[in-house]
């Protein structure tokens, strides 16, 4: 609805743009043609009006008040930066949210507040980051992490501001809901211990998935339950019941649970499966190449995936991904495709295989090779791998800009290389002259001094020759007395 109504703003605007009507000359009167135009361009303008201001009434602006005023009312949150790049994207996103919001007549309000202006509100939601999505039920706050487009966020609400368990009164509902969610956790049973673990682990993750209850009778005739209560997960066309001693904490179980036994693998999943703490078996290929090498690895991913899942399902996720771009970044490596890789999200480590994967028989040693840590561990979180993905990421940077934009790389990188050249070479210079200088000034120092001690020796020499000469005197003086006293 909203696309028809910002594509009838639009066509309002352009027709208003097109007929401007000029000024009448004094004492000329407007044609009844002209004021019929008139009319229809005051209907198109107050149209225009009108669906702005529906757009302003479905997402509201929100202030320091509305720290008071939020606990009555269910709250969908954008809290935004305005400066900010994905949070300008994400606005005309978010006024289609808030628009189809209120059509549907759901009670969850949309709105959206300048973290930056209620920066004390917004730290006392957990903001770290902008854009944040959060749904604001009572005292509880929920963080939305999925993609950003208008019907995962509209899902997102639905999900969290409805009850936590929802109830499956007949086979027709079981059945109109597993046709609905690929991923189905129910809990059959009366009041119990597990129930109650079963609403906590709800409450901490209905962000990421549905939640049910239903009866024995309810459910389908080839589910055999080994006793009551009991928790269920439908995926894949079969069922896996909870089992406390094999698969451990409920919330765990159900985090690792949560996904299908396959998936079309991108960052955002990859991302997701790092708190399952599951290693990610990916065929990295290209989608749209159809040749052998590619098809034939994705179907031995999803052949080991199906038929080995009581082997490994409570250690391995298996998937594909269309393209390396992505698995090259975080490995800060150059695999050719098609190919496997075994990623370890927790650590950053992953495995790759020493020899081509060209059977199901293959996958499975190779996982068996993992398990049993024989096979090459790479990468990992250590100091030196961390030095390696700043330099990589750095590297990264600086390709990527002269790529899109080569004269925006040269005056980014160029000039501040630049000014550091003429700094040093200034600096170098001004020694140098410095130094000359202070050469030249020593040289006439020391000449001057030379100089100096050769007048000073001319002169001893002079006074040395009047002393021998006074000397000489005296000695005959002293003589001629010697004389005297001899006679």
């Amino acid at each position: 609805m909203l696309q028809h109504l910002l594509a009838f703003h639009a066509h309002a605007y352009a027709w208003r743009c097109r007929h401007v009507p000029l000024p009448l000359p004094a004492g000329r009167r407007e044609a009844p043609g002209n004021m019929a135009a008139a009319g229809r361009r005051l209907l198109w303008a107050a149209v225009s009006a009108l669906v702005l201001a529906s757009e302003a009434a479905a997402v509201l602006e929100l202030d320091d008040s509305f720290k008071e005023n939020r606990k009555d009312d269910i709250w969908l949150v954008d809290f935004y930066a305005p400066w900010c790049g994905h949070c300008k994207k994400l606005e005309p996103v978010w006024n289609e949210v808030g628009i189809e919001m209120k059509n549907m007549g759901s009670p969850v309000k949309v709105g959206k507040m300048d973290a930056t202006s209620y920066s004390s509100i917004a730290s006392e939601f957990g903001v770290r980051g902008y854009p944040t999505i959060k749904l604001l039920k009572g005292d509880l706050a929920y963080n939305y992490r999925g993609p950003r487009t208008k019907d995962d966020i509209i899902e997102f609400a639905n999900r969290v501001a409805g009850p936590l368990i929802r109830p499956l009164p007949s086979q027709l509902m079981f059945e109109h809901v597993q046709r609905r969610h690929r991923v189905l956790f129910v809990y059959v049973g009366g009041e119990s211990p597990l129930k109650e673990k079963y609403i906590e682990v709800a409450s901490e993750l209905i962000v990421y998935t549905y939640f049910f209850s239903a009866s024995e009778d309810v459910l389908p005739e080839y589910v055999t339950l080994p006793e009551l209560p009991a928790v269920v997960v439908f995926k894949d066309g079969i069922y896996f019941v909870y089992d406390e001693y094999e698969d451990g904490d409920l919330s765990s179980w159900i985090n690792r649970e949560r996904f299908q036994g396959y998936l079309n693998v991108d960052g955002f999943t990859l991302y997701e499966l790092g708190d399952t703490g599951k290693l990610v078996a990916i065929a990295v290929i290209d989608d749209k190449n159809s040749s052998v090498e590619h098809t034939r690895l994705k179907s031995i991913i999803q052949e080991v995936a199906k038929e080995y899942r009581d082997h490994f399902h409570r250690d391995f996720q298996f998937g594909h991904m269309d393209g390396n771009d992505y698995i090259n970044s975080l490995l800060m490596d150059e695999l050719t495709i098609p190919t496997v890789v075994v990623l370890n999200t927790s650590n950053q480590q992953y495995f790759l295989p020493d020899r081509p994967i060209e059977s199901i028989e293959d996958m499975v040693q190779f996982i068996n090779d993992i398990l049993d840590g024989t096979a090459e561990v790479q990468g990992g979180d250590g100091i030196l791998q961390r030095i390696k993905r700043i330099i990589y990421d750095a590297k990264s940077t600086v390709v990527s800009v002269f790529k899109s934009s080569p004269l925006l790389g040269c005056f980014l990188f160029g000039l501040p290389l630049g000014v550091i050249s003429i700094m040093c070479y200034g600096i170098c210079t001004a020694d140098t002259d410095g130094g000359t200088e202070e050469t030249v000034a020593t040289k006439k120092e020391t000449g001057d001094r030379e100089l100096t001690d050769e007048g000073s020796e001319e002169e001893q020499e002079e006074e040395n020759k009047d002393t021998s000469a006074e000397l000489s005197d005296g000695e005959q003086k002293q003589k001629n007395v010697l004389d005297k006293k001899k006679d």
